[in-house]
């Protein structure tokens, strides 16, 4: 039976994860671009595939038992000599995070551990011995805090370990008491389990409407203009089952009117035949210039949206390639 190999952890927010980084980058983690910042609840472990159903609702029970609470970090500690590690204490929170990892520490997350329980971010893992306490008397001073909403599994991918499944602390919203109840809950993004269901309904639903075998993939592209080393333009979008959207086409207010947004429109083009698209397609605002722009360049307003986005108009255009 297939396994994966996972891990629990609770996911610093993007400014804390930053500050954080730049430690990790000071003192040579080599795993600053494979572990994203984090405090462990479950360290890694293989689980099977048959087991996953149950993971994602051990998972949820912990959550819903949970309540959000705050976090601080620091200052910089070491557990040497016992491991060469320099790490962030938790001390605001060490105790939510205790009760919310005896949460989760069951089947099929539960496994053996060498060492006890103390919530922490690590920052470097096999430091040399000479430079621990210099580590930790440079950064004595650096705190940080923040407020923990939801507990993340990570799982590993060639080395690499990326958000995988998540669940939101709080009891989730029962809809249609008495009659059919449903269990609804919010989160940043889908959970395995429910990423399965969806791309299951998809595949259906295009074998049905697109024939047997298609599949409606959105392959992005980013498209980056630079003059002297700096950057002065980007385009980015997707295509796919013959469609090739622009999403944004910036050009920096120093450059504008010398020709860099044309070319990077005519790359988005190039871009898209390449890849066998015959519609280019793209939304902005209706009262911008941006419509001259594309409409000077073979593009048509085929739609209008009133007030579709902050109060705005917009339009959306389009070009068939032939």
């Amino acid at each position: 039976m297939p396994r994966l190999r996972l891990g629990v952890v609770l996911l610093l927010p993007a400014t804390v994860a930053g500050a954080v980084d730049v430690l990790r980058a000071a003192l040579g983690d080599p795993k600053l671009d494979a572990i994203p910042p984090h405090v462990t609840l479950v360290p890694p472990v293989n689980v099977r595939e048959d087991a996953l159903d149950g993971a994602h609702a051990l998972l949820r029970e912990a959550a819903a038992a949970t309540r959000p609470f705050r976090v601080s970090l620091g200052p910089v500690a070491t557990f040497f000599p016992a491991t060469p590690v320099c790490y962030l204490a938790v001390g605001a929170g060490a105790d939510d995070v205790v009760a919310l990892r005896h949460r989760v520490f069951h089947p099929p997350f539960a496994r053996k551990v060498e060492w006890p329980f103390v919530p922490h971010v690590t920052l470097r893992d096999g430091l040399e011995p000479d430079r621990i306490d210099a580590a930790v008397s440079a950064l004595a001073d650096f705190t940080a805090s923040f407020e923990v909403e939801r507990l993340h599994v990570l799982r590993e991918d060639g080395g690499v370990w990326r958000p995988w499944s998540e669940a939101t602390f709080g009891e989730p919203a029962v809809l249609g008491r008495g009659s059919i109840e449903l269990v609804v809950d919010e989160s940043e993004e889908l959970d395995a389990q429910a990423r399965a269901f969806a791309a299951d309904g998809w595949r259906r639903h295009d074998d049905a409407v697109f024939g047997s075998g298609a599949r409606w993939v959105r392959d992005p592209f980013a498209i980056t203009a630079r003059r002297d080393g700096m950057v002065v333009g980007v385009a980015t979008g997707w295509t796919g089952l013959g469609v090739g959207y622009l999403s944004e086409l910036l050009v920096a207010e120093s450059v504008r009117g010398q020709g860099v947004g044309s070319r990077l429109l005519a790359a988005f083009e190039s871009l898209a035949a390449r890849r066998e698209a015959h519609r280019l397609a793209l939304r902005t605002d209706a009262g911008s210039d941006a419509v001259r722009f594309y409409e000077d360049r073979g593009w048509t307003v085929e739609a209008r949206f009133t007030r579709w986005l902050a109060g705005a108009d917009f339009v959306q255009l389009r070009r068939d390639l032939v």
